[in-house]
């Protein structure tokens, strides 16, 4: 099955300035800032189906049951309705699926990437008034619920299986060949968890040279949070070299060797030969 396809030219710059837009606000919805690169990714995604997957959020939440106690039993509610009930989880196969990074999608499939499933356990846990947050943990991402001293974690990936300590130590041990630190359980903000849905966007599409549409939109993106790495202009302008905006990856390659210039002029010359070379494809 083909991927999803962008959306024309202005309906992008529209989806892009409100992304932009949300990043930048006080408090970045995280919700609105899925949909919204879902409706980059899936050109098919309109107003109607972003405000249907926020109704279905809600929907959800409202089977939650009233407050049930203290952040396990929350965890065990969130379980209970979100992975036995609805069967929301994830396998091995959707680390092959854009869609799988599409909060749309994710709703309607009910699978997902670990981060996109901890996102449908956050926002329908916050909309019921969970002490609920996303944590980013090497390799994996699970939620958490209440303050540190009583953290509870679960991992939507797994149905929302409650965790032992050991069951996280064994998560991070895998991913890193260490034990867990305390800085690895703090809660994740909504930008930090964009990065990653990014960064997992880029890599999908870094798997497949045919979907450069699908990499130069998820650096786009980036390039739209309030704090991103300045290689990611490099990146840009290597993607519409390679798309064949040979002035315009030129003209991004001379502003990246610009502002590479005052910390290693090396790469400065190396990125302006790269941009004499991407204008003379002109020729």
């Amino acid at each position: 099955m083909r991927p999803p396809c962008p959306p024309p030219p202005e309906r992008s710059a529209e989806l892009r300035q409100r992304f932009a837009e949300e990043a930048r606000s006080e408090r970045p919805d995280l919700s609105a800032l899925c949909l919204l690169l879902a409706a980059q990714a899936d050109g098919s995604l309109d107003e109607a189906g972003i405000d249907a997957a926020q109704m279905e959020l809600d929907r959800l939440a409202g089977e939650l049951p009233f407050r049930p106690g203290g952040p396990h039993a929350w965890a065990t509610a969130l379980c209970d309705l979100l992975g036995d009930r609805y069967g929301f989880r994830g396998c091995a196969a959707d680390y092959q699926r854009l869609e799988s990074s599409l909060l749309h999608e994710v709703l309607r499939r009910r699978r997902g990437l670990p981060i996109l499933l901890s996102v449908v356990w956050m926002e329908v846990a916050r909309r019921a008034g969970a002490p609920v947050y996303g944590v980013a943990l090497p390799g994996h991402f699970v939620v958490g619920f209440g303050a540190a001293a009583e953290q509870v974690l679960a991992d939507p990936f797994d149905g929302g299986r409650v965790l032992t300590g050991s069951d996280t130590e064994l998560l991070v041990v895998g991913a890193t060949g260490a034990p867990p630190v305390p800085e690895m359980l703090e809660p994740a903000d909504p930008l930090d968890v964009m990065v990653r849905i990014l960064n997992n966007v880029r890599a999908w599409a870094a798997a497949r040279p045919e979907r450069s549409d699908v990499a130069l939109w998820g650096v786009e993106l980036s390039l739209l949070l309030p704090h991103h790495p300045a290689r990611l202009r490099y990146d840009r302008a290597q993607l519409l070299v390679q798309r064949g905006d040979f002035v315009g990856g030129a003209s991004e390659l001379d502003a990246y060797a610009e502002l590479v210039e005052v910390v290693d002029e090396a790469t400065a010359d190396r990125v302006r030969r790269q941009a004499h070379a991407a204008r003379a494809m002109l020729n």
